[in-house]
Parts: structure tokens; sequence; C-alpha cells
């Protein structure tokens, strides 16, 4: 029987799945993708059902079983006709009863009886700088990977034996879901996407340069660790890295993810260990689309002894950071992740507001 996660681990552990699952796409490239989440019981702190909606890494709207509306959370969204949040609104509802069902008979085949299971799905498209169009979706259950369709066959493949039942349901003459959704990706999803892009274009692309910081705290005699903190940066693509006397690049030991900050823009930090030698030199290079030419700040050694105060990281700025992932991951019912309308059954009869 699959070991359970205490809930307040797996609230951090889906924190970490979104951030991470939230990749990196070039300036000219756009991401739509949808997050849904049912879980097995109330009193959990978490809504029953949940939704949430990204273009790239701008939330745009949501759902839950408490409010049981779709509501728009970027302000370009209100651009959209209303007749989109009426139908969006009865499309989620209709499928809490679908995944009640779908996470009651995993629950079932796992031979769960009680305690805390949920189940996720997160799909959606990508326009590329290129024109191309790309799909993807992918499901878990209690964290783990459950099932995923393969985008050059258009068939769902199962991660454990208790999908196999699932998977065979989707790829049957009956109801081949994965050609279904292979024709809402190529239609619907990149069409929505491009609406949504047009009314958002202004935040969407937007350049913001970055700021950069560097401070440097001994280790040892002989060692010192070096920080460059990137922040306040839009979009998100970034590149960061520590080099020596102008010219050899030094491998970063320890580098944090991009986080968002809760103005919409990013911040992520480089460190690297380097021996202390007075005459070498170090510099931070930043490469941003924002920016004409890499931006470059120097750190240069001076004598200083160990028990001499260091330039420490404006840690406003690093908690401002932390505290927006916690409150992306609040405003969303904690965790999520999307779960496109299915479940052991057919795609229901909808309109445009399918995606």
């Amino acid at each position: 029987m699959p070991q359970l996660i205490p809930a307040g681990r797996m609230k951090m552990t889906l924190l970490i799945l979104l951030i991470l699952r939230m990749s990196l796409v070039s300036s000219d490239s756009h991401i739509l993708r949808y997050y849904y989440m049912g879980v097995s019981a109330a009193g959990s702190g978490l809504p029953e059902f949940s939704v949430v909606g990204y273009i790239d890494n701008h939330q745009i709207i949501n759902y839950n079983s408490e409010s049981r509306q779709v509501r728009p959370v970027a302000s370009w969204m209100s651009k959209i006709e209303p007749e989109f949040w009426e139908v969006e609104t009865q499309v989620c509802r209709a499928y809490e009863s679908i995944f009640k069902h779908f996470v009651s008979s995993t629950m079932a085949r796992l031979n769960q009886t009680r305690g805390f299971h949920f189940f996720q799905d997160v799909y959606g498209c990508q326009l590329e700088d290129d024109g191309s169009i790309t799909g993807f979706d992918q499901l878990g259950y209690d964290g783990r990977d459950f099932i995923y369709l393969d985008t050059q066959s258009w068939i769902y493949i199962p991660i454990t034996n208790e999908a196999q039942i699932t998977t065979q349901l989707w790829n049957s003459p009956d109801v081949r879901e994965g050609e279904q959704h292979k024709a809402f990706v190529e239609n619907k999803c990149i069409e929505y996407l491009k609406k949504h892009i047009d009314n958002g274009r202004e935040e969407l692309e937007k350049r913001v340069p970055p700021e950069v910081k560097v401070w440097g705290r001994r280790q040892s005699d002989d060692v010192m660790r070096l920080q460059c903190l990137v922040y306040g940066f839009h979009p998100r693509p970034v590149d960061v890295k520590w080099v020596r006397n102008g010219e050899d690049d030094v491998p970063s030991d320890e580098m944090s993810p991009i986080l968002p900050h809760p103005d919409g823009t990013y911040q992520i930090r480089v460190s690297v260990e380097v021996p202390t030698k007075e005459e070498d030199t170090y510099s931070c290079h930043v490469d941003h689309s924002s920016l004409e030419d890499v931006l470059t700040v120097k750190w240069v050694f001076f004598c200083v002894s160990s028990s001499e105060p260091q330039k420490d990281p404006p840690i406003g700025i690093i908690v401002g950071a932390a505290v927006s992932c916690f409150v992306v991951a609040i405003f969303i019912g904690g965790v999520f992740v999307h779960i496109k309308r299915k479940a052991s059954y057919k795609r229901a009869n909808s309109s445009d507001a399918n995606s």
C-alpha cells in the first residue's frame, strides 16, 4: 500500500511540484496550462475540488468547490465576454462529481478505505516562437506519477498497475481519449491561448531589467562563498553565471529556482565557492531579454578577517519571493493540480469553454 503523505508535507510537496512544472519558455513562446485537483476528504483545509489556469507564469483563473464560481485573476481576463465565465462555471461544477468518483474508485483499486488522498492532473498547450504547437497531459495520484499522454502516438501510458484499467478505457476504440485531446490541443486550446495572449500582451510581454546584488562570506582562511542575487526582472527566462578574471566561467555549486515576487517579477540566486586570492577578480554576468548587453557586476576581494562583518543579501527581497510562493499556494486552495475533464469517462459534450 502506498505510503500516505502528511497534509503539511503534502502542501510543501505540491508547491515544489508547481514551481518545477512552471518550466522555462523563451520570451517569444507562450504556454497555457490548467491544474486540477480532487481530494478524498473534507476537513483537510483544502477544497474538495480545485481548478487553476495559467498563461506562462501568470495565474488567470481559479475555481474551487467552496466558491463554485470560475473567477478571473489576471486583470486583463476581464476583457473576455461574460458568457465565457458562465459556461466555464457550469463545466467545472459538473466535473466536481466526476473527480469525486475518480478519487474514490482509485482508492478502491488500492484498497484504501480511509485517510487523505488526492488526484491531480495538469494539461495544456504551448505555442513556440516558430509557430509550432505542442500539447501535454500528466496525471498523478497521492503525489506520484499515475498516467501521461504520449503526444507522438496520442495514447495514454499507465505508470502504475492501478492505472492500467483507466488507460485501457481511454485508449479503447469507443473512447479514444488521446485523439480527442489532440483535437483539443490543435483547436480550442491554442485558440484560447492566442486569445489570452492578445488580451494580456502588455503584461505578458513586458520587459523589466534585473537588479543585481553580489556579496561574499568567508568560509575558511582560503575559501570564500560568493552570492549573486538577481531580482525584479520580467519575463522569467534568465541566464546567470559567475566569471573569474573576466573570462573563465566558474561552475555554480548552488542555484535557486527562479522564484516569483508579489509584483509579478522574478528572482534567482547563484552561489560559488572560490579560493581567496587577492589577485583574482570575480563578476556576476546576467543575460536577460530586457538588456541590450550582458549586465556585469564585479566582486573584488579585500583583506578582511573572518570576524569582520560581511555584506549580507537584501533579506527583504528573499523573504518577499518566498512569501509570494506561499501566497500563490494558499490563494488557489493550498494545492491542486489540474484535471483535464476526464476520469474513467468519455469527455462530456461541451462548448468552446471546454478549455
